[in-house]
């Protein structure tokens, strides 16, 4: 059975997942956030979520499609799982290259069996994308260490341990993912440990002892250092910053404030006005708070309105006029730069998907 939901989502609220879940973006533009991370430019993208995690929209203009799976046996398959279970970014399908999918997740396409079809026809399309560049088999590896991960993260293991946990399958795995990830095994392990602890923090009452010695740290200060060290703030802080239950408006503030005036303001200090705030205070707290840069939200901001402006038949000049740009040939570098395209094929690619 599935549970299939149409709704808007609002800006900055919480939507935990308690069962294994693809969210469908059928309109709407600007960036999510899943479990601590921002993602961006996620027109016409399906995105899996493993139950445990959350996402955030931090736009107010979303339309979604939420497809609930209960079958939870199903996610244990080895072809599907790669879907689900997510090493350094998000399990995605890009709908532009997949009619496949964009069949089964059409506006009128509301069916039960259509739902536990685009499970199969998305893992097939995973495998396509590559996003690692392996072969099937060395996807396997690299999932069976994630899984042990998943299960160790918290016991005290040292990196000797975690490695003869692996190669009891038969497999030396560390040379493979370092390779196709670029990340260690001992980089993976601290960074499920970093983000269960994240959500301890923000979503609990627990004390930070508590949680330092549950994540199998026996000194809550050693915890408190290495917390800081890759996060920039100490647990309390980011305990604070994050602000679950009250859900500060800072980042619904900026982020209006940018719909409203990008087209027209690049300054930093024209947004730190708007807020009474100075530049300083202004970057520090959207860096805090959104883990992305004020000048890099500017940017995205341009680049969507862009795209959906070529969507619509717009010409480079005039788009590169109405974003204030001095020349067309100036908005045409910035788009390539921060989009990996040019405008002129962007529109081509829309418009033959």
């Amino acid at each position: 059975m599935q549970k299939v939901v149409k709704f808007s989502p609002e800006i900055n609220k919480v939507y935990f997942i308690e069962s294994h879940t693809l969210i469908h973006i059928l309109s709407g533009n600007g960036s999510i956030q899943v479990d601590f991370k921002n993602y961006f430019d996620w027109q016409e993208k399906a995105i899996f979520l493993e139950k445990g995690q959350y996402i955030k929209f931090l736009s107010d203009d979303f339309m979604v499609r939420k497809i609930e799976f209960s079958d939870e046996n199903k996610f244990y398959n080895p072809e599907v799982r790669v879907l689900f279970k997510h090493l350094i970014s998000l399990g995605y399908i890009d709908l532009t290259e997949c009619d496949d999918c964009k069949k089964f997740l059409s506006e009128s396409v509301l069916l039960e069996e259509s739902s536990a079809n685009i499970i199969d026809v998305s893992s097939k399309q995973w495998y396509w994308q590559n996003p690692f560049k392996a072969n099937k088999e060395e996807y396997q590896i690299i999932f069976d260490t994630k899984e042990i991960i998943d299960k160790e993260y918290s016991n005290s293991l040292t990196n000797r341990d975690l490695v003869e946990l692996i190669n009891q399958r038969g497999y030396n795995a560390q040379t493979l993912i370092k390779n196709k990830i670029g990340l260690s095994v001992r980089n993976l392990m601290h960074a499920k440990k970093l983000v269960e602890g994240q959500k301890e923090i923000a979503f609990t009452d627990k004390s930070i002892q508590e949680i330092s010695y549950e994540l199998g740290y026996k000194d809550d200060a050693y915890f408190n250092r290495v917390f800081k060290n890759v996060t920039g703030t100490t647990p309390k802080q980011f305990r604070d910053n994050f602000d679950f239950k009250n859900r500060d408006l800072f980042t619904q503030d900026i982020m209006l404030l940018l719909k409203e005036y990008h087209t027209q303001e690049r300054s930093l200090g024209f947004y730190a006005d708007k807020l009474n705030l100075s530049i300083k205070t202004l970057a520090k707290r959207v860096q805090s708070k959104m883990n992305i840069s004020l000048g890099q939200l500017i940017r995205l901001e341009l680049i969507n309105t862009a795209k959906l402006m070529l969507i619509e038949g717009e010409s480079v000049t005039t788009i590169s006029r109405r974003l204030g740009f001095e020349e067309p040939n100036h908005f045409t570098r910035f788009f390539k730069h921060y989009s990996g395209t040019t405008p002129t094929e962007f529109k081509l690619k829309k418009y033959n998907s």
